[in-house]
């Protein structure tokens, strides 16, 4: 299984963030409400944050150790899954809502409400959180490389997954 590239990541954020602007632009102009999630997103947000922290924190106490039980692999390679396609989501979302919120700044002095612009940066900050705890967690799942020169030289493989 293939590590998360940070380019991807990069990259669905600048494209998300294009699109997002366009879009807003649009709406904007043509008397649309702001094309962002509700701030009620961020719970289910929080919840999806939660749950990969769970699955991680299993994986990691058993790679650290702590290995009363087996390891399903099957969790472990959805553990991975899950870690990834957060990190994917929170990067799409950050770009979504970072292009929407470079289009309310140039709102921000004619309105009388900075509320629009306060939930686009909550969100982005759910996004950058998302990424953060992928990346992490995808960690959590990676095996150190095995020795294979015997008395404590370092093996020459990267690792895998657990």
């Amino acid at each position: 299984m293939m590590s998360i590239r940070f380019s991807w990541l990069i990259g669905i954020g600048i494209v998300s963030g294009v699109v997002g602007w366009t879009v807003n632009f649009w709406a904007g102009r043509n008397g649309y409400p702001t094309p962002s999630l509700h701030l009620s997103s961020l719970l289910t947000v929080a919840l999806i944050i939660a749950v990969t922290l769970v699955f991680g924190v299993r994986v990691l106490r058993w790679r650290n150790g702590k290995r009363d039980r087996e390891l399903n692999p099957i969790l472990a390679a959805r553990t991975v899954v899950l870690a990834q396609a957060t990190a994917y989501a929170g990067a799409l979302s950050l770009g979504w809502h970072a292009g929407i919120f470079v289009d309310q700044l140039s709102l921000l002095a004619v309105r009388d409400t900075f509320g629009p612009a306060w939930g686009t940066l909550a969100l982005m900050a759910g996004g950058i959180v998302m990424v953060v705890v992928g990346l992490v967690v995808e960690g959590f799942c990676r095996i150190p490389p095995e020795d294979e020169g015997g008395a404590g030289t370092p093996g020459t493989s990267e690792g895998e997954y657990a």
